[in-house]
């Protein structure tokens, strides 16, 4: 049986195991120690741990890498005719995946264009991404994504 699944859901889901070390780091006990001692506490400072605990590092390991899985990956229309190319994936400020950057038309790269297309319009099936409905037509007569500078 094909299980038909959101993007949008997949995404969240492989984006929550991924920690921001710098954004909110997890408090240690103690700083690391350095010569084999623990350093004595200072006084308004806090230590924290970077990286991952290991059972985040569990959840990485088993988690989904959007860079093998889906950036460079075709994007279909539900008649199965390749529509476009995702090429980037949009992760807003909350931490959550909002857009696809699609790469439509074009012929190895010249005269393509980037367009933004919400998650959750979406579906996997497999390991394929549909985007119902979608032509290359439509998608190019789109108004182009441009990176902010």
């Amino acid at each position: 049986m094909k299980r038909v699944i959101l993007i949008g859901l997949g995404l969240v889901i492989l984006m929550a195991p991924i920690g921001f070390a710098a954004d909110k780091p997890e408090k240690a006990a103690t700083p690391p120690a350095t010569t084999g001692t623990p350093a004595p506490p200072v006084a308004g400072v806090e230590s924290f741990i970077l990286g991952v605990t290991v059972t985040e590092l569990t959840n990485v390991v088993n988690g989904w890498s959007v860079k093998k899985a889906v950036l460079g990956k075709p994007v279909f229309n539900d008649k199965n005719e390749k529509v476009g190319t995702v090429d980037d994936i949009i992760i807003a400020p909350d931490r959550v995946a909002t857009f696809a950057i699609i790469g439509a038309g074009g012929f190895l790269g010249i005269d393509k264009n980037d367009v933004a297309i919400p998650i959750k319009q979406f579906k996997v099936e497999g390991s394929k991404f549909i985007l119902p409905g979608a032509t290359k037509e439509a998608l190019k007569k789109m108004p182009p994504f441009v990176y902010a500078k």
